[in-house]
């Protein structure tokens, strides 16, 4: 996170607006960037599944996935996918079959190897499928079709990475019960986002705002195309809207 968007998120909120992270990470991996924002508020992690306490340090709620529904999504996507490793993907813990491969995002945490009937004993938040060679794309059009009457099937263009959570839940429906808690209605809100899991959230808020690095079907739907993180596009558009507000950035 740059100093120039910590100032203009920190600007935003002296200006009364309430600032949320809306993130397909788990928990653990939000410690990363809180301490630059002095660890207030909310996070809501894992694509909507979790919502963490930035302060206190824990899950305040969860919407997780039976564990029927994981072993039967499980099932069709080794069908539909052969090859595939499959892991539950917890708030600060991954278990996993012996065929997942991990990635970046497991980083600094113990993977735990288990046989299926461990893996699928207890509800988990999110499902995910890592394919040896597909992409991220490949996999969604391939899994969709087959578990999309279980759960709720994505991409957030992790690598050969496809990721589940239980119907009904994601990015949109979260923040909508979090903004309706505060009485801020979706036309209060605008949002920002670049992943295809972004799309649900960025069609509920009142204004969208897609980053130019985006994925292609976020720049097709969005309000807004604006710079990518590099050239640091969320903060010049909410110093854009703080003067406008009549307020600056220090």
């Amino acid at each position: 996170m740059s100093a120039r968007v910590v100032a203009a998120f920190a600007a935003a909120e002296r200006l009364g607006a309430r600032v949320v992270f809306v993130t397909g990470r788990p928990p653990r991996l939000i410690h990363e960037i809180a301490p630059a924002f002095g660890h207030l508020g909310v996070a809501i992690c894992s694509n909507g599944a979790l919502v963490y306490d930035l302060g206190g340090r824990r899950v305040v709620e969860e919407n997780a996935i039976p564990a029927e529904v994981l072993a039967e999504a499980a099932a069709r996507l080794r069908a539909a996918v052969p090859g595939i490793g499959i892991a539950v993907e917890y708030a600060g813990t991954l278990a996993a079959d012996d065929l997942y491969e991990p990635w970046d995002w497991d980083r600094g945490i113990t993977l735990q190897r288990m046989a299926d009937h461990e893996l699928f004993a207890k509800p988990g938040p999110k499902l995910l499928g890592r394919h040896p060679t597909l992409s991220a794309d490949e996999l969604l059009a391939l899994a969709a079709p087959e578990l999309s009457s279980l759960v709720t099937v994505y991409h957030s263009n992790g690598s050969r990475l496809v990721e589940a959570i239980a119907t009904g839940v994601s990015k949109a429906s979260a923040l909508m019960s979090y903004a309706a808690g505060l009485g801020i209605g979706a036309e209060e809100v605008i949002a920002f986002g670049d992943m295809p899991n972004d799309l649900p959230m960025l069609a509920w808020a009142g204004t969208s705002y897609g980053m130019a690095n985006g994925h292609a079907d976020v720049l097709a739907a969005v309000d807004h195309v604006i710079g990518s993180i590099d050239e640091d596009g969320v903060a010049l558009e909410l110093e854009r809207l703080a003067l406008r507000a009549g307020g600056a950035v220090a």
